[in-house]
């Protein structure tokens, strides 16, 4: 595993409360996720959604435009430890500082292994203006379809 290793075995839940509040967390289609995505449409951007990273088993990019090898993630604050929101819950702070850790982990391999295929990253914050993502998204497509090198940006 990147970044190090889990135990074995979850820690029980503190509460059912708990453990029923953090199941119900969308994996895909969260708020910040369609807001970017329908500005994009409109804008008249076409694009494919959760696409295979290439050589790294299930993991995916959230927004993909192929022709241009533009991978946009879209990452939630608690799950990949945003440098500006990141929290440790309470209880079974060990697990949990190990888990987040190895989220980021992974997000900076997955980043990686898309650039050494020759993929420009965007990776945004579930924290970030939808608008101001769609701009810099927008604007990395653009230059990409004129034919300009790899780039990659977290804005």
């Amino acid at each position: 595993m990147v970044g190090g290793t889990l135990p074995s075995m979850r820690p029980p839940p503190r509460d059912q409360g708990t453990s029923s509040r953090l199941a119900r967390q969308r994996r895909r289609d969260t708020e910040i996720e369609t807001r970017i995505r329908r500005l994009l449409h409109a804008r008249g951007l076409r694009f494919r959604l959760v696409v295979p990273v290439p050589g790294r088993a299930r993991r995916s990019m959230d927004v993909a435009f192929a022709r241009e090898r533009v991978a946009v993630m879209i990452d939630g604050c608690f799950w990949h430890a945003c440098p500006m929101h990141r929290t440790l819950p309470r209880t079974n702070r060990d697990w949990w500082q190990s888990k987040l850790a190895t989220n980021a982990a992974r997000d900076l391999d997955t980043g990686h292994a898309l650039e050494v295929a020759g993929w420009a990253v965007i990776r945004v914050w579930e924290h970030e203006n939808p608008e101001a993502a769609a701009d810099a998204i927008e604007a990395l497509v653009l230059v990409r379809r004129a034919g300009s090198s790899t780039v990659s940006r977290s804005i």
